[in-house]
């Protein structure tokens, strides 16, 4: 047994539960760990996963790579980002809700002390530890980078900010009055700090001040593992004025025709087969043809910021791979790339699209539903369900030194992961001790599964079932079988998602028994984790 004045480390990490991995090491050849998140955006929004937007590196990363087509996140922005640090489900460590629900650990609205985040656990494996971009979990109540194990970070506590010529000024009924704050090093600085580059947009500013901090762990000939949270493509959507004009028009075929054309692309990648249907489109859109040439023109903007701020990301992870691959570091680099929910479909049936100059400063971009279904094409429903278009996002790997070369490119259907599996993920590929105590607070269990079997093209080791429970919308995985409950509805769906990933098919009055079986199965498991069955969210809250 390791003791230090932070942590009570048992055994050798999760390597003993489950045999010898093949990528067990010694520690001096540990890999960087770079884990990318992306905000609100869709499943088929790269072009690896059937988009028109602009992602070659992205799509690089894909050809040198996995890709896996089902991995399911929390349906909500912090309640992923909780479960992703800790490797447990948001109600183990209290934020079950985007906010806080008094009365409710489960759902005080920010990590509590009964876990240890990544950058915790791998300080017993030697990595240096790094954090840019959004936060979002409990940094007003002092859960903050610095204080949960990172060693340099530059965040935005909250978010809602893209350009350093954004002004926070506090404003009577603003949602985002007083958020847009810059922390390095949980340090308060200005948006013009001269150790900050010049006019930047925020995707850029993430990338370049993370590889600087990178570039200190490299020189000091030490493994890291940098946590890159881009804030895109969460509303107020903006982006530079030039990639936006590149999308300018190419939307006025309207969200049907784009829609069919992901699907077809997404058929001709071999991410789905003819019989695996596209979803109906949601029934209370107009048809394209029945706007005005003015919303035509309106519903194409908005759609061009969109896409512009995700082609800024795909640009700035271009950067990040040729600044590893300068330093000779790419090949021995894990690359895990995701989104934290669903797409966006809050802002209305048509959006948002406020201000004098939209997509600039100080302008107020939404995407909207309409938008929205094309963004999660072939899937049904967005960010808060439980449906597929809710918590499933595209997952990338890159680890050239890693992965199997007759894998590269390949799409995985077999398998299907969790936000939860990252964590056991990282402790059997580093070696790394998990812990039993954190601050004299005894740490929960992980609960993923090691995703490590996937990059040598077998079957992961997973035994339980997984949950989704997002404002009284719930779901549970367990194998082939998946059932859902939304809110708005009163019965359960089963659907067998390796015969139907789309969902078209509920057989729960067919296969009574199995729903029985899975429902009994979601109600063991949602109170082992803290579910409160009994709390009332309004719709869209």
């Amino acid at each position: 047994m390791y003791i230090n004045k932070t942590f009570t480390f048992i055994g050798a990490g999760i390597i003993g539960a489950y045999g010898q991995s093949a990528f067990a090491h010694d520690a001096t050849q540990n890999p960087n760990i770079v884990l990318i998140l992306l905000d609100d955006v869709g499943y088929s929004d790269f072009g690896c996963y059937g988009s028109e937007i602009e992602t070659p590196n992205i799509d690089r990363l894909s050809e040198n790579g996995i890709r896996l087509r089902n991995f399911y996140n929390m349906a909500r922005c912090a309640p992923t980002r909780g479960s992703l640090m800790t490797g447990l489900y948001p109600h183990q460590e209290g934020q079950g809700a985007l906010g806080r629900v008094p009365g409710y650990p489960a759902y005080q609205g920010y990590p509590n002390n009964e876990n240890a985040f990544i950058p915790e656990v791998l300080c017993s494996a030697g990595y240096f530890s790094i954090m840019t971009g959004k936060w979002h979990m409990g940094f007003p109540q002092g859960v903050t980078p610095i204080k949960r194990g990172f060693d340099r970070s530059l965040n935005a506590p909250v978010g809602g900010f893209n350009f350093s010529t954004d002004k926070d000024e506090p404003k009577k009924n603003n949602e985002n009055s007083g958020k847009k704050k810059l922390y390095r090093n949980d340090v308060r600085i200005p948006f013009n700090d001269p150790s900050l580059p010049k006019d930047w947009y925020s995707s850029y500013l993430w990338t370049k001040c993370g590889l600087d901090f990178a570039d200190e762990a490299i020189e000091a000939d030490k493994p890291f593992f940098w946590y890159l949270a881009f804030n895109g493509a969460h509303f107020p959507l903006q982006a530079p004025a030039e990639t936006i004009a590149k999308y300018r028009g190419k939307y006025k075929k309207g969200w049907y025709a784009i829609r069919n054309a992901r699907y077809k692309k997404q058929l001709e990648l071999g991410l789905f087969s003819e019989d695996e249907k596209l979803t109906p489109r949601n029934p209370k859109i107009k048809a394209w043809d029945e706007l005005t040439p003015e919303e035509q023109d309106r519903q194409d903007l908005i759609m061009s910021i969109y896409a512009a701020t995700v082609e800024e990301i795909d640009r700035n992870i271009g950067l990040l791979m040729k600044h590893l691959e300068e330093k000779e570091q790419f090949d021995n680099t894990l690359i895990l790339l995701l989104s934290d929910n669903g797409g966006n479909a809050e802002g209305g049936l048509y959006g948002k699209c406020l201000g004098k100059n939209p997509g600039a400063v100080g302008s107020n971009v939404w995407l909207g539903t309409a938008w929205a279904d094309v963004a999660n094409t072939p899937y049904y429903l967005y960010k808060h369900h439980g449906h597929e278009g809710g918590c499933n996002t595209p997952l990338i790997v890159s680890y050239p030194n890693g992965i199997d070369k007759k894998l590269n490119g390949t799409i995985d259907k077999v398998n299907y992961g969790h936000i939860t599996d990252i964590m056991a993920t990282l402790v059997e590929l580093t070696g790394a001790e998990y812990p039993e105590v954190r601050d004299g607070h005894k740490v929960q269990p992980m609960e993923g599964t090691s995703l490590l079997p996937m990059l040598e093209g077998k079957k992961i080791n997973r035994t339980k079932p997984i949950i989704v429970e997002h404002e009284g919308n719930k779901m549970l995985r367990y194998g082939d079988w998946k059932i859902v409950q939304e809110y708005t509805e009163t019965e359960w769906m089963l659907y067998n998602i390796k015969k139907d990933p789309t969902e078209m098919c509920n057989l729960a009055k067919e296969n009574p028994k199995k729903l029985k079986e899975l429902v009994s199965l979601y109600n063991s498991e949602a109170k082992r984790i803290g579910v409160e069955p009994e709390i009332k969210f309004k719709v869209g809250e």
